[in-house]
């Protein structure tokens, strides 16, 4: 399905380290953005996709269809299994990832332990909104 992976491919561009211009630290913005994507992940992990896509910001949205986004989160993140540990491991704040629009992105990995996988890495990027707000912009699991 040529969606899904131009769907992947853009999460993947929102979510690695291949950003440009790092901005100034920003410890107040780094964990504003760390709870959202925490809350967020909660989301996700307690299997509620649909509410995941509506909290997620707007770029996110308009890159993926609600029914697309179940679809593919449901197809990586089942096998899975329960997840069983988190813990934050990186952060960086970004005025814009490659390709992205401009904007205040803080990417944070944080190394995951799920029932079925251990050590896994997930990128969560979120985005601060116009509204002061921050939203998911980008998901990845490695």
């Amino acid at each position: 399905m040529q969606t899904r992976r131009d769907f992947v491919a853009w999460l993947s561009a929102m979510s690695l380290a291949g950003l440009t211009s790092p901005l100034r630290a920003d410890a107040e913005a780094e964990e504003q953005a760390a709870a959202a994507a925490r809350a967020w992940l909660g989301l996700m992990d307690g299997g509620r996709y649909g509410t995941s896509w509506e909290a997620a910001a707007p770029a996110f949205k308009s890159a993926v269809p609600a029914e697309q986004w179940d679809q593919a989160v449901h197809s990586v993140r089942t096998p899975l299994g329960r997840c069983l540990s988190r813990t934050l491991r990186s952060h960086k704040l970004v005025d814009s990832p490659n390709g992205g629009p401009k904007g205040h992105y803080v990417v944070l990995q944080f190394e995951t332990d799920f029932e079925h996988r251990e050590n896994a890495v997930e990128t969560v990027t979120p985005v601060l909104g116009k509204d002061d707000h921050w939203r998911v912009a980008g998901y990845f699991i490695k």
